[in-house]
């Protein structure tokens, strides 16, 4: 990845995680979703460890490591990791619509591995592309849910 574009990405995960340019809570229009304060504290820790998550991937990618980089995305974001995450126990308290936002992300980040590696096979250019579109599936699905819903 050229390094203007790993700035670029860095910087708006940075934007992202830091709340900067977010409405204050009077402003907030997003859906409140209420919840115990345990599984807010859970949910936060999860979606940290995903800013981590991608962080690290894009690290990996950095290096051209693309087998790490699908490592970290399907143990912790893919489908594989819902389990790991006690994704069945949050999402008793999701309303539809952010479940499905999260469904998305681990279904798309599962999908991001399967290109990384077809990218392996097909080096290039285009194949580089794709795994860019593809790991932008994810946060595309993030973003999603953190523009329609909030737990505080």
């Amino acid at each position: 990845m050229g390094k203007k574009l790993f700035s670029a990405v860095v910087a708006g995960m940075t934007v992202l995680s830091t709340g900067i340019g977010a409405a204050s809570s009077a402003e907030d229009e997003r859906e409140f979703v209420k919840m115990p304060a345990m599984m807010q504290e859970h949910m936060l820790a999860n979606m940290r460890d995903h800013l981590r998550a991608i962080d690290e991937i894009l690290g990996y990618l950095a290096n051209g490591d693309v087998d790490e980089a699908g490592k970290v995305a399907e143990s912790r974001l893919g489908m594989s990791s819902l389990e790991a995450h006690g994704a069945s126990h949050i999402a008793k308290f999701m309303p539809e619509g952010m479940a499905q936002a999260g469904t998305e992300m681990h279904r798309a980040a599962s999908r991001f591995v399967i290109t990384a590696q077809d990218a392996e096979l097909a080096p290039g250019r285009e194949a580089q592309h794709e795994v860019y579109r593809a790991l932008q599936e994810v946060t595309s699905a993030c973003n999603a849910c953190h523009q329609g819903y909030r737990i505080r």
